[in-house]
């Protein structure tokens, strides 16, 4: 039997239930799970709290008699010990610094500086075998809201494209829906972070784009076809 494992930063009942999910937390696990049950019905899907994984006397993770279990973590607070194919990538993007140091000496452009400058738009990044770039994503008026999709200029775009590519390319990212945080301050491209999972912004491309992100990270991590991407028309920023 083939096993889904979603992580999250909520608390999870024994049965696999959400305690005390944020209502965002809850709308990113049924954004997932429904993907899921659409492209790969047979697969048994279980939801595990990133909190119980800290302790290691809790390891919930651990080989069993499933044949191939599929981690999904939606959230980049994972222990250094978790061990699954996208270690690697999460545990890069998690020490910002590193990237936004990475960044700024090796393409030269301007990185958010602690709480300074944080990103208020997101390139969404498809990786298969090459990257896909989706239409920007913006920060709504309304907390945890969002526009999509989001018009930059042609001059900006070419270059946050040149930039998403040359970081995938350095930390030989892997496939599935990265989400490339930045922001525009005078003209200027602000690297901000990158996100190795559709992050909450993920969540307006179920209004706006079939298939949304997160059906498109599910499609790349099980090898499937992502196919056409079909997007409504641009709002200008």
């Amino acid at each position: 039997m083939e096993k889904v494992v979603i992580i999250i930063n909520a608390d999870v009942s024994d049965r696999g239930k959400l305690i005390s999910a944020s209502p965002v937390t809850q709308k990113m696990v049924e954004a997932l799970q429904g993907s899921i049950a659409r492209d790969s019905p047979s697969m048994t899907v279980e939801i595990v709290s990133a909190a119980t994984l800290w302790s290691k006397s809790a390891r919930i993770i651990k080989k069993d008699r499933v044949t191939d279990t599929i981690y999904c973590p939606l959230t980049i607070q994972l222990p250094d010990y978790l061990d699954f194919p996208q270690r690697k990538i999460f545990s890069a993007c998690k020490d910002i610094n590193s990237r936004r140091r990475w960044v700024e000496k090796n393409l030269g452009f301007k990185t958010s500086v602690g709480d300074s400058w944080l990103g208020h738009l997101w390139l969404p990044i498809i990786m298969t075998d090459k990257p896909r770039f989706g239409e920007v994503i913006g920060e709504g008026s309304m907390p945890n809201s969002y526009e999509h999709p989001v018009a930059i200029p042609k001059r900006q775009q070419k270059l946050l494209h040149n930039l998403a590519e040359q970081l995938l390319d350095s930390l030989d990212a892997p496939p599935a829906s990265y989400l490339l945080q930045f922001s525009l301050y005078n003209g200027e491209i602000v690297f901000d972070r990158l996100w190795p999972f559709p992050a909450a912004p993920a969540l307006i491309t179920s209004k706006t784009q079939q298939p949304d992100l997160f059906t498109c990270h599910w499609r790349c991590l099980t090898q499937q076809e992502v196919g056409k991407i079909n997007v409504s028309d641009p709002m200008p920023i």
